[in-house]
């Protein structure tokens, strides 16, 4: 008896095995479209998105509850009101709200922890917000702290661009001009520096070779020990060709944040603006260059690199395989592990900017575009991918265009023919089990 179970397991495991590789990866199906429960036309709903598992945040820094471009952010989980439903959980403002602070200009989420740039609060010095899933009651996302840098001043613009990754977080100040006049910067934030939840600053980032209009921190992102900003006026390779610099927590002493690299593309070229998006999760970085012109002017591209010791190396260029004049493919990158999803806003398959994204998947030791995503009802302005967000197999685009705009969810599910190869190799799998 014993032997003959084994046998049906043992069959059964095979058929899974041969299916999923006989067949191949699965499909990319839109699964929602998400719009705030108090939309209204040009609050730019879907302006910024970040995505954690099963919740996500879309930020709408054009709403005005507090003046015009106050601003504001939403939390939806996936399961809210029903199983993948997509429900709005909460919706968050600053605790100090004022016009023009453009609240949600910026937003990024990690597991029960999001936070929020706003970067035209108090002059344009700029703020950023941290909220806790769970601060004043179950799911209640209260705002925590409020973030501002250490040497704060008048348009540095902190806030602009921020991420966060389980206790740490960074926001980005390109208007900072320690190197000269929009040369930038970063800031590090720990939950417990100063105190528990305190959220206290740990380091300042800047490029090593700072000079003016570098507009460094324009875009940053964090994953565990490491943080990569963005730097896509840096002139290395001709005007605005851009770079990109990654900082290792413990790089020059412990919880130095010291510079490890600066990133720059293999084909850098005037104007190619490499860096306006980064992104980073684990051993693997990419970075973003919507003004590159190989397939026409600003048809855009995106580089990934790969950490091996101190060293990151370019493994990759991607490009959009339909890419056209004017896509500005790599506008807005995100990864996790062996997914990166790349914005082409600008598209025009369903109208002028209609907008559209690609999704790209670590095959073997290849990064391969597998799909093409845009909005069931995209439309001329809609802007769909200036936002993208990915987690595990969920993917994200923004489309802050559409009327006062929305947000897509997408994810992966069975291939037919996978399950239909499945479904028979399992059959068959468990006759010969019968028969023995």
């Amino acid at each position: 008896m014993c032997r003959h179970k084994f046998i049906i397991v043992s069959g059964l495991a095979a058929a899974v095995l041969v299916g999923l590789t006989s067949v191949g990866r699965a499909d990319v199906v839109q699964d929602a479209k998400l719009t705030a429960s108090d939309a209204a036309a040009d609050d730019r709903f879907g302006f910024s998105v970040g995505i954690s598992g099963f919740y996500t945040v879309v930020g709408a820094d054009g709403n005005d509850d507090d003046g015009n471009y106050s601003g504001s952010a939403y939390i939806f989980y996936k399961d809210q009101g029903g199983v993948d439903t997509w429900g709005q959980q909460a919706k968050l403002t600053a605790s100090d709200a004022a016009a023009d602070d453009y609240f949600g200009h910026s937003a990024n989420i990690s597991g029960a922890y999001t936070i929020v740039g706003a970067y035209g609060n108090d002059s344009y010095s700029g703020s950023a917000y941290v909220f806790y899933k769970d601060q004043g009651g179950t799911n209640s996302w209260g705002q925590q702290v409020k973030l501002t840098a250490s040497d704060a001043a008048g348009e540095d613009y902190f806030g602009k661009s921020v991420a966060i990754s389980g206790t740490y977080a960074i926001s980005g100040a390109f208007g900072n001009d320690d190197g000269g006049s929009f040369s930038g910067s970063a800031y590090v934030f720990y939950k417990d520096q100063g105190g528990e939840n305190s959220w206290g600053q740990q380091a300042k980032l800047t490029a090593s070779d700072a000079t003016g209009f570098d507009f460094f921190g324009s875009s940053v992102a964090v994953s565990g020990s490491y943080a990569i900003a963005g730097a896509y006026g840096d002139d290395d390779n001709g005007a605005s060709s851009g770079s990109a610099y990654i900082f290792y927590k413990d790089q020059g002493g412990t919880n130095t944040w010291g510079q490890q690299i600066k990133l720059t593309s293999s084909d850098a070229a005037e104007n190619d603006k490499f860096g306006t998006s980064v992104a980073i999760s684990g051993d693997y970085a990419v970075a973003g260059a919507y003004g590159n012109d190989d397939n026409g002017d600003d048809s855009g591209s995106a580089y990934v690199f790969k950490r091996n010791g101190d060293q990151w190396t370019q493994i990759a260029k991607l490009t959009a395989s339909d890419a056209a004049v004017g896509d500005e493919f790599g506008r807005s990158v995100a990864i996790d592990g062996d997914k990166i999803i790349v914005g082409a806003y600008s598209d025009n398959d369903d109208g002028t900017e209609s907008g559209s994204a690609y999704i790209f998947e670590l095959i073997g030791e290849t990064w391969t575009q597998t799909d093409k995503i845009t909005a069931a009802d995209g439309a001329a302005g809609d802007y769909f991918g200036y936002s993208v967000g990915v987690s595990g197999d969920y993917f994200f685009g923004g489309a802050y265009g559409d009327d006062g705009g929305s947000s897509y969810v997408f994810s992966t599910t069975p291939d037919v023919s996978t399950l239909s190869l499945l479904l028979v190799g399992g059959f068959g799998a468990l006759l010969r089990g019968k028969g023995k």
